[in-house]
């Protein structure tokens, strides 16, 4: 019996860097309350976004964000897992001479910093992402804990991405793709699955009772992590391997389909 429905969101449940959820999955979500099944929303946005992505029916959910370097359930912290200072300023002098190509945003357990001051990104994070943040002229001179970078191009990172940054740090931290436009970076032990892995603890729930749904690298762990895995069509060929089975993308709903399916069929 399932007991916990862990999803990725952009691009597995909704569009990339859109903030709203559709009024089925809505439903779909009260429903699986009713029946005794907790749906976790998995993810690397900031809790703050996911907040506001699942603003109608947040308090009934579960929260995987920032890749599990964030784990919130019931208005408290479950989990948070801050990256070391050294890999941190490394990064950071990595990624600045992309600054006009790339853009970054650095992720902490109360919302992000942002030293861009292009305001086209600017207001992606902020109308599309709903993210909370401040702008600063300098991440490393803040006393905040960093829990998670982020580095995006518009279009497409992942040339630049499988090629020169996560190569140059997949040794000491965790370093992948988190969709066809980001490159995230945590401490090595953050990963969706074990962040899945963690929250099963916490809810004495088994992993033969958890289903999960994704569509890129980062949503490997989280698919391991559950009995029932499903990643959508539009995901890379490596994904699909690894997920139990296919299920229709965002479009068509498909995450929604397979819960009405095998849940409520």
């Amino acid at each position: 019996m399932i007991r916990l429905i862990a999803s990725d969101v952009d691009g597995t449940l909704i569009q990339d860097s859109t903030p709203n959820l559709y009024p089925e999955m809505e439903e779909m979500i009260r429903r699986l309350k009713e029946k005794g099944i907790l749906f976790c929303a998995a993810s690397g946005r900031q809790y703050q976004s996911l907040k506001n992505v699942f603003r109608n029916v947040a308090d009934d959910i579960a929260y995987i964000a920032e890749n599990g370097a964030h784990i919130r359930y019931q208005h408290k912290n479950i989990s948070v897992t801050p990256m070391k200072r050294e890999y941190v300023e490394g990064i950071m002098k990595m990624l600045r001479p992309y600054y006009g190509e790339c853009e970054t945003i650095i992720s902490t357990p109360n919302g992000s910093l942002v030293e861009s001051k292009n305001q086209a990104f600017i207001d992606l994070i902020t109308y599309g992402y709903h993210n909370t943040f401040r702008q600063v002229n300098d991440v490393l001179s803040q006393e905040d804990e960093i829990i998670k970078i982020a580095v995006y191009k518009k279009g497409s990172i992942r040339s630049l991405g499988e090629s020169c940054f996560i190569p140059a740090w997949e040794q000491n931290i965790k370093a992948c793709m988190a969709g066809e436009e980001w490159v995230d970076f945590m401490d090595k032990s953050v990963d969706k699955g074990n962040g899945l892995k963690i929250l099963e603890e916490h809810l004495r729930i088994d992993r033969q009772e958890t289903m999960a749904f994704g569509d890129n690298d980062n949503d490997l762990g989280l698919m391991q992590a559950a009995g029932e895995s499903y990643a959508v069509e539009t995901a890379p060929e490596h994904v699909k391997r690894a997920a139990g089975a296919i299920c229709p993308g965002w479009r068509e709903k498909g995450v929604y389909q397979i819960i009405k399916a095998k849940i409520f069929q």
